[in-house]
Order: structure tokens, then sequence, then C-alpha cells
């Protein structure tokens, strides 16, 4: 399974939606992040792992599960850079391919050297987007298919068609 480590308060520092958010409420722009991950995590499959900074913030840090997405709240001292490159190391083998949002330029080198691959906080908000326009799609689709099936037919005079062909008395 592939994995998207995401740097959350640069992400959230990059997108303009979020940023305007953060200025009101942090705490918002945090969980809209973490919302648009997780349908992020349903449509492509990832696994996907946001990670804030605490490092100013006295503590050890938590792990939370929100929407099915990891948030990790690094510890005291421990910046979101050093724990996204500890989560590389771990995380990377042969079968798992591991991305890390950010476009931190000195964390994209670093996690190069440690085979990741990198999506830039535009990448990633356009590859949100897209995703975003083709779940529209798809439940237009549906909606469409499911007003198109039996306009005209009442439900009860469908089951008896359905009972005929299906060969049931």
């Amino acid at each position: 399974m592939d994995v998207l480590l995401v740097d959350g308060y640069n992400i959230i520092g990059d997108w303009e939606e979020l940023s305007r958010l953060r200025d009101k409420d942090l705490s918002q722009a945090r969980k809209l992040l973490i919302e648009k991950m997780a349908e992020y995590k349903a449509y492509r499959g990832y696994r996907v792992i946001v990670v804030f900074d605490a490092y100013e913030v006295k503590g050890l840090g938590s792990n939370e599960d929100q929407f099915g997405v990891e948030v990790i709240y690094t510890k005291e001292k421990e910046t979101a850079d050093e724990c996204i490159e500890r989560l590389v190391k771990s995380l990377k083998n042969v079968k798992t391919k591991v991305y890390v949002a950010t476009s931190d330029y000195a964390e994209q080198r670093t996690i190069f050297q440690q085979g990741a691959y990198r999506k830039s906080a535009r990448e990633l908000k356009l590859e949100v987007g897209h995703i975003q326009r083709e779940i529209l799609a798809d439940l237009e689709d549906y909606q469409n298919k499911q007003s198109s099936r039996n306009p005209i037919i009442d439900p009860e005079t469908w089951a008896a068609l359905e009972k005929m062909r299906r060969g049931k008395d």
C-alpha cells in the first residue's frame, strides 16, 4: 500500500483557503485539511498520515485517527520534518511507495535521499481538486442513472414485473 505523509502546517500555510482559515481558527484549518485528506485516502486507497509540529508545545505528542486518517502531533522539541524523516525510514520498503507532501525544499531533498517521492503543496492541491471533481461527476452520474431507471412505473408494478422477469411466483 502506498503511503502519503503530509506536513500539515506546511500545507495549511500554502493553500489559500486553509491559510485564511488558519488566521481565524487554526483548529478548523487542521480539521478541514484532515477531511480533505480523508477524501484523498478513500479515493486513492493510500494510507495517509498528517503530521503537525508541536515543537513549541510541551508534551509527549499524540497519535489519533480522524476520518480514517492517521494524525500525529509531534512530541516536544520534535519538528514535523524530523518525524516525517523517521516515518519515511520505517515505512519505505520494496512494496511500499512513500510520498511526502511538503513545499519545504530542504525537506524534499532529504526525503529524496531516503528514497521517498515528493508532492509539493501545489501538486497535492491540484490532485485533491481533481479528485473532488471526479467524485462530483461520479455522484451526478449515479443520480442520473437512478432517476432515469423507472420514472414511469410505480414501485408496486415494478416489483411485480421484476418478479415475473425472474420467474418467481
